[in-house]
């Protein structure tokens, strides 16, 4: 007997028609007619009675039904299996971000469906990200802007709001917000050029045309918050990256709405990896999660 013939029985059996089955197949109707059709020929055994556009199942097809369910079962705890030994990945996946802020519960997820992965995160800004993404130096990249490029693959992580960064009592205790058109009234901490939080202030300042000058000048985000916590002025982080420093406030602008809007990148020619592939899976679920 062939597959496809047990097959096209059980789609009739279990759908209770020869087009319904024909459908759930995606095949013709004359094609699972005469595929069950050739199975009674070949085993001379009436397997349904055809009446008025009914179709009934004969002592002998019940029994086969019994034990192709138990057939079908099967097969699909094989795929499962199958499945399920694809997932447990092993080997090393290499996180580059900017803020590892948003993809903290997909890290999480990740870890628990493939515990053998060793998960190693660096943190850069979007030039050294891509420049590491586009080098095989790294799987991952989380940026803080949208990105179009035709060698990437990207999947939009949401969009946070850009705050001022101050030291606990660098404002008096009732400042609840400061207006961006204020800023050079203070001295400003800038990170390093090319990062994009930056990019996002100077833009909007130039669109304002309002002229602001940095202070001091830092290479990378922990950098920019130790200055700031010293009292030494006013820094520039996203919401999602500020975390948990007792030693300092984020304020929210009243009169701008300047924000980043975080992407997951990953080089288009490696979307087969089954690394990659396993990790952006488990950021759609956590995105679907929250959504």
């Amino acid at each position: 007997m062939r597959y496809s013939q047990l097959r096209a029985f059980h789609h009739v059996a279990l759908h209770g028609g020869f087009s319904r089955a024909a459908r759930a197949l995606n095949v013709s109707q004359p094609s699972v007619s005469d595929q069950v059709r050739q199975l009674e020929q070949r085993h001379d055994v009436l397997l349904f009675t055809r009446e008025a556009r009914q179709v009934r199942m004969t002592d002998a097809g019940e029994a086969l039904f019994r034990l192709t369910s138990e057939m079908f079962e099967v097969e699909e705890r094989i795929g499962a299996l199958f499945d399920e030994n694809r997932l447990a990945l092993s080997g090393h996946l290499r996180i580059m971000a900017d803020s590892a802020m948003h993809i903290t519960d997909a890290v999480r997820r990740f870890r628990e469906s493939s515990p053998d992965v060793f998960v190693t995160i660096r943190t850069g800004n979007t030039e050294d990200l891509l420049r590491r993404l586009r080098n095989y130096e790294a799987e991952i990249g989380v940026v803080g802007n949208s990105i179009s490029a035709s060698d990437l693959d990207s999947v939009d992580l949401g969009r946070t709001p850009i705050l001022g960064l101050v030291a606990k009592e660098y404002l008096p205790k009732d400042t609840r917000s400061l207006r961006f058109r204020d800023l050079a009234q203070y001295p400003l901490i800038y990170r390093e050029e090319g990062s994009r939080t930056r990019g996002q202030v100077e833009e909007e300042a130039a669109r304002l045309k309002i002229d602001l000058v940095a202070s001091i000048e830092v290479e990378g985000r922990e950098a920019m918050r130790e200055v700031v916590a010293s009292g030494a002025g006013i820094g520039f982080i996203s919401e999602a990256e500020f975390g948990h420093d007792r030693r300092l406030r984020a304020i929210p602008f009243s009169d701008v709405d300047i924000g980043m809007s975080e992407s997951l990148v990953t080089l288009s020619a490696r979307r087969d990896v089954p690394l990659i592939r396993g990790f952006v899976k488990a950021v759609q679920k956590s995105l679907d999660a929250v959504g």
